[in-house]
């Protein structure tokens, strides 16, 4: 998924955040150790050794898990999600804030989701006065419970996840799913006309697409596995994903047990492009590991994504970037812990991830954002 879950199911990092984790190795403080006066340095002081397409990182949190931050149209401002529990929040709760002028360091963002059960997934919709996002808080008021590692490394799959809409003073406006089961991961085309997301209403972990208010949904992934995570290009046209494919049929008995159960592995996922309708579907990436959090690159003919292929321990997780027909590998990040959840501004000149650099020795995953160099 999108989620900080991922990271506590493969047992890598933070402690205690849904969306899309729980440590191992943390680099010591000696080493990393930063403040709130970290955004007083000089900018340039954030970039490691290597990272030639970034320049002016700046630090925009400093405390709790905070991760999936993206853009709105006019790139002024991001929604992301957070637990940091200074903010008065158990779980993960959406959040809003302008880019320019606020400051997350020392001031709390506004709220945009109930604060009641686990939310997941936002992202602006057109003209930047609303948000989508996932919750589970219709299923009860909270925080739902974490599994345990009796299954191993695993995912929830909360079945009581919708998918709603939401205006900047945090009020439900619209209710997009209603069907039994897991339904979220929702992110809006840049043409304002289509949604996509993952549910489970087909018996599987798939990709569906629906109109802006909720209307005319369709199935775009059929394959056995989980497919989720799924962006947009620039166009409109295609969609960009990472799924799991079990083979053989040890590993496909094992999908559908935990699947039955709520669960899923997400240890071995590849990237996967296909045109919006899922015709022209193909497999981009075959590194092994874990490839997830894709993201197009303005030009829309490569992606960014986060990946830990390099790793035999579970991290460290760094972006690259790779063309559509799977060439072109790239390191874009060289962090010793974990970056992921990268996205374009819609003008293409500025990055937004999340990362463990500079936390100080904790588990604080923190977002960040760049201007982009090609």
């Amino acid at each position: 998924m999108k989620l900080f879950s991922f990271l506590l199911s493969i047992g890598i990092l933070m402690s205690g955040a849904w969306a899309c984790q729980q440590s191992g190795e943390n680099t010591t403080a000696d080493e990393t150790a930063v403040d709130s006066t970290q955004a007083e340095e000089p900018a340039d002081s954030l970039v490691l050794e290597g990272e030639s397409h970034l320049r002016n990182i700046r630090q925009l949190t400093n405390g709790g898990d905070n991760a999936e931050a993206y853009f709105s149209f006019d790139n002024h401002m991001a929604v992301f999600q957070s637990n940091y529990a200074e903010w008065g929040v158990e779980c993960d709760q959406i959040f809003y804030f302008d880019i320019a002028h606020d400051n997350l360091i020392s001031n709390k963002p506004v709220m945009l989701s109930t604060g009641k059960g686990r939310t997941t997934c936002s992202y602006f919709l057109p003209g930047d006065s609303t948000i989508i996002y996932a919750s589970t808080h219709l299923g009860g008021d909270q925080c739902p419970p974490e599994p345990g590692r009796e299954e191993g490394y695993v995912w929830p799959i909360y079945e009581s996840f919708d998918i709603f809409t939401a205006d900047l003073q945090g009020n439900i406006i619209n209710q997009l799913t209603d069907s039994p089961g897991y339904d979220a991961e929702a992110t809006v085309s840049p043409k304002g006309d289509k949604i996509v997301f993952t549910s489970t209403r087909s018996g599987d972990l798939e990709l569906w697409t629906m109109n802006m208010d909720g209307s005319d949904k369709k199935q775009v992934t059929s394959g056995l596995g989980y497919d989720g995570g799924a962006f947009f290009s620039p166009d409109g046209t295609k969609l960009i994903f990472r799924a799991s494919r079990p083979k053989t049929e040890a590993e496909q008995k094992e999908y559908k047990e935990l699947l039955a159960k709520g669960l899923v592995k997400p240890t071995n996922m590849e990237l996967y492009v296909c045109n919006v309708d899922g015709s022209e579907l193909k497999q981009i990436t075959q590194l092994g590991n874990a490839n997830w959090a894709p993201f197009f690159h303005p030009s829309g003919k490569k992606v960014i994504f986060s990946s830990n292929h390099q790793s035999e321990r579970g991290f460290p997780f760094n972006l690259f970037m790779i063309n559509l027909d799977g060439t072109g590998l790239e390191q874009i990040t060289f962090d010793e812990q974990f970056d992921s959840f990268p996205m374009f501004s819609y003008d293409g000149k500025k990055l937004i991830f999340s990362s463990n650099r500079y936390n100080g020795g904790t588990r604080n995953t923190n977002l960040f954002i760049a201007d982009w160099v090609e």
